[in-house]
């Protein structure tokens, strides 16, 4: 069997340049005689991986000087304690509730503090992103948490809340480097790279650096600390060494295609296709309010789940993989990150075109 269109949520679709070239280099990597694999994070020729790396991903970026970059294990998830055990001075924190993955992350900080939910979408499932306008921002909050972009969902900010001054902290896991970042805007983003950047088993958090410091929640891990993974350049311990170099990779190549502002026009490219195409069907409807529609991920519905399944089933005969919503919005769900071309969202459409015919 060849190739397929993933549209998996993540772990996801990794562009295949980088696949061979990995797969090049897999038992031995530029000479050396060993694979990325099982060479040691301290030597001179991983040094030079996690270097290059975060150089390229800066440049990508535009990540300012006072800013460092963290490649940390964990994933998204673990950062919903990290966040609170550096940043909660005042035991105050004010989130804003657009999904599961923001609420899971609310919960977690009621542990260390006041972490209240000061504007939610979950009375019409997830389906919009709040007004985000005049947002009651306590005077002692201590930052204001999104998720950028909602997985599940499928709804994402398309203008940022205004936070009244208060510092900004974004889960940007399936958006990451979909689009251009002004890195200034927050205090620290991050996101687990397995959506649209890399391999599962790491997040990248970008972190300013007046906010990593030895002042944290008591009882705070050493490795809970940005300031022990800031000061180790990542490599206080064993990092997760493939990622990295699996990162490196995506970076290089989403430098060589014309950067984030290139990856910008092809989503939006892709996404009009798609959601074209919904807004004129029969039989498929979109699940999210317009204006809040993600570029990442698109789920739809036929309103019949039996139907659903047979769409899910057939697709996946004709090579269009992990269609399947997810179990908290049903239906389908097409995740068409920067790896995905758009060829495969052409295919996706006139498979749709092709079923809706059949079916209505």
């Amino acid at each position: 069997m060849g190739r397929i269109y993933n549209f998996s949520a993540g772990p996801a679709v990794l562009p295949e340049e980088v696949l061979k070239e990995a797969q090049e280099e897999m038992m031995d990597y530029r000479g050396c005689g060993m694979s990325v694999n099982e060479m040691s994070h301290r030597s001179k020729m991983f040094d030079n991986i996690i270097n290059e790396a975060e150089a390229d991903f800066r440049k990508l970026v535009g990540v300012p000087d006072n800013y460092k970059v963290l490649f940390l294990q964990g994933g998204a998830s673990l950062q919903f304690a990290q966040i609170p055990m550096n940043l909660m001075k005042n035991r105050v924190a004010d989130y804003i509730i657009t999904g599961a993955w923001a609420k899971k992350a609310w919960k977690e900080a009621q542990i260390y503090g006041d972490a209240a939910a000061i504007a939610s979408s979950e009375d019409q499932n997830f389906s919009y992103i709040p007004d985000c306008s005049d947002l009651p921002i306590r005077e002692n909050a201590d930052y204001v948490y999104i998720c950028e972009n909602n997985t599940i969902y499928g709804t994402e900010y398309h203008t940022l809340p205004n936070t009244k001054g208060k510092l900004l902290v974004a889960d940007v896991s399936s958006n990451f480097l979909s689009r251009p970042i002004d890195i200034e805007k927050y205090g620290i983003l991050y996101g687990g790279v397995q959506k649209n950047v890399g391999p599962a088993g790491m997040v990248i958090s970008v972190v300013r650096e007046d906010l990593i410091t030895d002042d944290c929640l008591p009882g705070t891990p050493t490795m809970m600390k940005f300031k022990t993974q800031a000061d180790a350049n990542s490599l206080y311990n064993t990092p997760n060494c493939w990622c990295i170099y699996m990162c490196g990779k995506v970076f290089k190549w989403l430098l060589n295609n014309g950067g984030l502002e290139a990856m910008n026009a092809a989503n939006e490219k892709k996404a009009a296709l798609l959601y074209g195409y919904l807004d004129e069907s029969k039989l498929f409807k979109g699940t999210v309010r317009k204006e809040d529609r993600s570029l990442m991920n698109v789920p739809f519905v036929t309103g019949n789940k039996d139907l659903d399944a047979k769409f899910v089933a057939e697709a996946k005969a004709a090579g269009l993989e992990n269609l399947k919503g997810h179990r908290s919005v049903g239906g389908m769900r097409a995740s068409i990150y920067n790896a995905m071309p758009y060829a495969g969202v052409e295919a996706l459409v006139k498979f749709m075109t092709e079923f809706e015919k059949e079916n209505l």
